[in-house]
């Protein structure tokens, strides 16, 4: 089992994964649940694109975990720790994630805010562990200064959705519960 590097916010964790390389490429092995003890089982696979000066977020969800692993750029990935009552409570942070530096997955629990910014372009293959219905997308400003976040550009590309998002007072008036479940489980 690779090692589950912890972040800095609870059940955020950062696996650095083992490639094999010989003459004819490489081969690594990108996903296993039980890396994530207290996981549930991903039901649905996405890839997104990035061009560099991209940023997607900050998105969270109260009922869906996602799964990340960049196959391609760097990409400095934004946290914030929207739960009520996780010992994390009200913690942002970025991890900087190099392809060049070895393969990585991200396990980001419910609850946790999440984007990243595209330094180059990019590939992310995300998996989640809700089917996506559109229901269960949030946002918060993604320059929102009360999350401690310092994102390398000033004037990223942004989706309109992204540009829209309220900001992070507005969000914390509904915020979503700490799982105490999934933090037992692991």
């Amino acid at each position: 089992m690779p090692e589950l590097i912890d972040v800095g916010i609870d059940g955020v964790h950062l696996v650095p994964l083992t490639t094999h390389p010989d003459n004819r490429g490489s081969f690594t092995e990108d996903y296993r649940r039980s890396w994530v003890p207290g996981s549930r089982e991903m039901v649905q696979g996405n890839i997104s694109v990035s061009k560099a000066n991209v940023l997607r977020g900050l998105h969270f969800h109260r009922a869906q975990a996602d799964w990340w692993n960049f196959y391609t750029g760097v990409a400095l990935v934004g946290l914030y720790d929207l739960r009520t009552g996780s010992p994390t409570e009200g913690k942002g942070l970025t991890v900087r994630i190099d392809v060049d530096e070895g393969f990585k997955g991200l396990y980001i629990p419910r609850g946790v805010a999440h984007g990243f910014y595209a330094e180059t372009d990019l590939m992310l293959h995300y998996m989640v562990d809700n089917y996506y219905t559109g229901e269960d997308e949030f946002g918060i400003t993604w320059d929102d200064p009360g999350m401690g976040i310092e994102w390398p550009s000033r004037d990223p590309i942004l989706s309109d959705r992204d540009r829209s998002n309220p900001a992070l007072a507005e969000v914390l008036k509904d915020a979503p519960e700490h799982d105490p479940y999934e933090k037992e489980s692991r």
